[in-house]
């Protein structure tokens, strides 16, 4: 049996790897030259990383983790204005969370391909698809430039990000399921060690309205940033216009010393762009399947997006590994789409209803989120806390 995966990201790389190991021929194609080299710091936790244990994939994404001992909410000036205890928090989720940056996670599941079976999975970087087909008989591939055939396979997985080409030529436009939250995120990194050393091991959040920049010094001595920002075009699904680098120090220029430090040092070209879900009804069209953020993106208020990607990558997996004829092909990607979609639906309700808090609107909200993380140190009110932020129960 053989399969082809657009998309090299983490649910790409987990599901190309998991049909390797099944006894699939599959062709892993992504579009970008090579592994990204930036991303923001993020928690992984939950059912993608009970997921990683499973498959043998955790011992890998531990040794790249980061030791987080607490989040700093601070001021214009640097002063903590509140803080969260991660140490906590982590024992309120069964110990069982990692910290990790997105790139290192990335590399994690591409060293992964390694446990399959020489041959069996052959990567693809800077390989566009010009067009797609999916039928009762099997799928097809056209690749711009590279091949003068199209590739030809059983399945079709589209694991090629929110703006995803498989969904877009099969499914329908992206105007059609992209469902925008009002904000627009950018991450990079950068050289040199331009926090404080007082928040080594901290994540670092500015308590500010309609904004917000978070920073982490990182193990080579940069540091990682994500900000987030309210935008007019965000609100209507636009990706943006202009100077992503120009814009970005427009929106948070004064911010604080530190931020105005991370943009000055801020790369050409970054990652930016609207934060939203895919909201879909059905993610299967003939021997075709969208995964990961193609088929649901949570968003990352929702916190979930690599959590689900690994866990739902491991699930396909499950589902069509042992598939050996075409006849079973529609039912496992049916019995996947059946069991997983209730699950990222739940996650993407979680993240509209931390859009409302997640960027606070005025002075009023600030003061409420700098009360609610106060009591979280208190007996009780900490696990209610902690239900929100890392799905505990």
């Amino acid at each position: 049996m053989k399969a082809i995966v657009l998309g090299a990201g983490i649910a790409g790389l987990v599901a190309a790897r998991q049909l390797g190991l099944a006894g699939w021929d599959v062709e892993l194609v992504e579009k970008s030259p090579g592994p990204r080299p930036d991303g923001y710091m993020m928690d992984f936790f939950g059912p993608g990383l009970e997921a990683a244990e499973r498959i043998g994939l955790y011992p890998r994404l531990a040794a790249v983790a980061y030791q987080v001992e607490a989040v700093d909410y601070v001021d214009g000036k640097g002063r903590r204005t509140c803080s969260l205890d991660y140490t906590q928090f982590a024992r309120l989720a069964g110990g069982k969370i990692l910290s990790l940056l997105r790139p290192d996670m990335e590399r994690a599941a591409l060293a992964a391909l390694d446990d399959v079976a020489p041959g069996r999975v052959r990567i693809s970087y800077g390989a566009q698809v010009s067009r797609v087909w999916s039928d009762h008989d099997g799928v097809r591939v056209t690749l711009e430039g590279l091949r003068d055939a199209p590739l030809a396979a059983d399945v079709l997985v589209g694991a090629d990000g929110i703006h995803s080409t498989v969904r877009a030529q099969l499914f329908g436009h992206e105007d059609e399921y992209l469902r925008p939250l009002g904000m627009r995120a950018a991450a990079f990194t950068v050289p040199g060690p331009l926090l404080d050393e007082r928040f080594r091991n901290r994540f670092v959040l500015t308590d500010s309205i309609d904004r917000m920049a978070g920073l982490y010094n990182l193990r080579t001595g940069g540091v990682a940033a994500l900000l987030a920002y309210r935008d007019s075009t965000a609100a209507a699904g636009g990706r943006g216009s202009g100077d992503a680098r120009e814009r970005l120090r427009g929106e948070f220029a004064g911010l604080s010393s530190a931020v105005d430090r991370v943009l000055e040092a801020c790369p050409e070209h970054v990652y930016d762009d609207v934060v939203a879900q895919i909201i879909l009804a059905g993610w299967q069209k003939e021997r075709t399947i969208l995964l990961g953020d193609a088929s649901g993106a949570v968003s990352l208020l929702a916190g979930q997006g690599a959590s689900l990607a690994i866990a739902g990558a491991a699930l396909l997996g499950d589902l069509l590994g042992p598939v050996a004829s075409a006849d079973g092909i529609s039912p496992a990607l049916a019995g996947f789409e059946e069991r997983w979609k209730p699950v990222v639906e739940e996650a993407q309700a979680a993240g509209r209803r931390a859009a409302s808090s997640f960027l606070p609107r005025n002075k009023a909200q600030r003061l409420l989120r700098r009360w609610i993380i106060r009591a979280s140190r208190v007996p009780g009110i900490d696990r209610a806390v902690a239900r929100r932020i890392v799905g505990t129960h």
